[in-house]
């Protein structure tokens, strides 16, 4: 097994790869979202929402933010109206995510952008996300990086998406399109 190569971790690239902000900025980012997002207590979601916008997340009218939400860097996420997103839910958005209007992210919804190069040398790899207008992704559902999710999508508890899924389409956590609407 000694042939098997093996990626040294002290030489991979940084965890700073994604920081397209100064330092300062990151930093203050951590402490509000500490604060004012991923606090528990059940606050304005108001208050969510103005905080992300002054650190330049595009968030649209009437959304809603639900408690223990985080976000990795606000200034890759872009929520339109009228969207809702559930208690728990994590953008680790090292790269864009883009969420239309009318959408569900239901509680403890894991999306992540990023991802490493684990054959070659562990450097940070990353593809944004698409979720287009009308989709509900339920409770638990883990969605990667590279994915366009549909117009009016249904993603079913504990789904992982790792592939496009096709508009008004119903998906289940075996991963296979469980029915198309008429």
């Amino acid at each position: 097994m000694d042939d098997i190569p093996v990626i040294d971790l002290s030489k991979a690239p940084g965890e700073r790869a994604a920081w397209d902000q100064p330092r300062w900025k990151v930093y203050l980012w951590a402490v509000t979202e500490l604060l004012f997002v991923t606090n528990p207590w059940q606050i304005s979601s108001s208050i969510r929402t103005r905080m992300l916008r002054v650190f330049g997340a595009e968030i649209g009218r009437g959304v809603v933010f639900r408690p223990r939400t985080r976000v990795k860097f606000p200034w890759k996420l872009h929520i339109g109206d009228r969207s809702w997103i559930g208690e728990g839910v994590w953008f680790h958005n090292q790269d864009h995510i883009w969420i239309g209007h009318d959408v569900v992210i239901s509680q403890e919804t894991f999306l992540t952008t990023g991802s490493h190069r684990h054959r070659k040398d562990m450097a940070l790899v990353t593809r944004p996300i698409t979720i287009e207008p009308g989709v509900w992704v339920t409770s638990r559902c883990l969605i990667l990086g590279g994915v366009t999710i549909g117009r009016s999508a249904l993603i079913k508890p504990l789904t992982r998406i790792d592939d496009d899924v096709e508009p008004n389409s119903v998906w289940d956590q075996s991963g296979w399109l469980a029915k198309r609407f008429a």
